[in-house]
């Protein structure tokens, strides 16, 4: 696209990633322990019934073979597949890259727990000592800890499969603001080699068989170490707004999102920004597949939650204006089929739908940063990340 800025300020994209939604294997997912696993694929295998007639008119049945998600002879989109070029499996890696960042290396992560040289700092600037120290689901680790903490006043200390350190704290033992201050502390004081990915909050309330997570988590990230779409946009003017937790996968820099209780609520802020944004950009994550189902090995509830948002996309597809640009795609994968509960190594799908859009094949792209490569096009923005724009093949150049 050869025109400036000026002549874009009208125009609107809105990128939707479905968190896990992967699509089959990359050319590496054996070296990630991943072998076998292809989220979209396995699932309508399980699933024969799957109904997925929106995304099916898209062509998302175009891009890998789907039961019960035939190809179609006319898609309605621009179809195709993109693969990971970052070391990393994780969300802040698949969202940072679809930004156009490519890390070399992956965020640590901690099966064994923390080792003392990160946890003896933490407990010296905290003056509190650490209990757990362990990968843990957060209810359980809590179960387990809590009463000790209540008689020793220490943190309890966790982490899982992701690149996360993790600090729960009952809120009226530990002033939530001393909580915040702890992963501040961490947050600081974890620089590499062990720059993990996010520093939880996880505060709890209630009494012995029945504690409660409260809403007050805070997300603390490591920023993005080069420009992203995020900046490249802001640096232009262009307005952003994220739906979802994209806001603490980019450290909060240059995106302020609406936080969600789950997809149906993400879609009702989705239908808002469509009625009321001029112009500008909205980068949405809708979580519940990743984080209710493929971490749980919930098929039924992953295809419920799939159909549920296919419902939702004819809606989607009658907001587009004539200069509006929608992406579909993923992170990363979560196979709830496999014995694994961790994130998949594998390909994402991409949808590229708008008034103006020529639905072509755009193939298997090389990363997913051809995504915001496309979308700075969208808004000729010059784009100095990786990847290529896929503006071109969609006749939109």
């Amino acid at each position: 696209m050869h025109s400036d800025h000026a002549s874009a300020t009208g125009r609107r994209a809105l990128l939707l990633v479905l968190d896990g939604v992967g699509i089959g294997p990359a050319p590496d997912t054996d070296a990630y322990g991943d072998t076998g696993s292809d989220t979209l694929g396995n699932l309508s295998r399980q699933r024969p019934g799957l109904h997925l007639p929106a995304l099916a008119a898209l062509g998302l049945g175009n891009i890998a073979p789907l039961v019960g998600v035939p190809p179609t002879d006319a898609p309605a989109a621009a179809w195709g597949a993109a693969l990971p070029n970052s070391a990393g499996k994780d969300s802040t890696t698949g969202h940072w890259e679809l930004a156009g960042v490519q890390l070399a290396r992956p965020f640590p992560t901690y099966p064994h727990g923390f080792p003392p040289e990160v946890l003896a700092p933490f407990i010296a600037a905290t003056g509190r000592g650490v209990l757990a120290n362990c990968v843990a689901s957060g209810t359980a680790v809590i179960a387990q800890h809590a009463e000790a903490q209540r008689a020793s006043g220490d943190w309890i200390v966790y982490t899982s499969a992701d690149s996360v350190f993790q600090i729960a704290a009952h809120e009226a033992w530990i002033p939530l603001e001393e909580l915040y201050r702890a992963c501040e502390i961490a947050r600081a004081q974890l620089v590499p080699p062990h720059d993990v990915s996010r520093v939880i909050a996880r505060p709890f309330t209630g009494d012995a068989g029945a504690w409660q997570r409260t809403a007050n988590r805070r997300d603390y990230s490591v920023p993005a170490p080069e420009p992203t779409l995020l900046d490249v946009l802001a640096e232009a003017g262009v307005p952003r707004c994220g739906v979802g937790k994209v806001d603490d996968l980019f450290a909060g820099r240059n995106l302020v999102s609406r936080h969600t209780r789950d997809n149906a609520e993400g879609l009702q802020h989705l239908f808002a920004w469509l009625e009321g944004a001029t112009h500008g950009f909205c980068f949405a994550n809708l979580v519940d597949f990743d984080q209710l189902f493929g971490h749980r090995n919930d098929v039924p509830g992953f295809a419920g939650a799939l159909e549920a948002f296919d419902a939702a996309v004819p809606r989607l597809l009658a907001a587009l204006r004539e200069d509006d640009l929608l992406i579909i795609t993923a992170d990363h994968g979560n196979d709830p089929t496999t014995p694994s509960t961790d994130h998949s190594r594998e390909r994402v799908p991409v949808l590229v739908a708008g008034p103006r859009v020529r639905p072509v094949a755009l193939g298997v792209r090389d990363t997913f940063a051809d995504v915001g490569a496309s979308v700075a096009e969208w808004f000729g923005v010059a784009w100095r990340g990786a990847g290529q724009s896929f503006l071109p093949a969609c006749g939109l150049a």
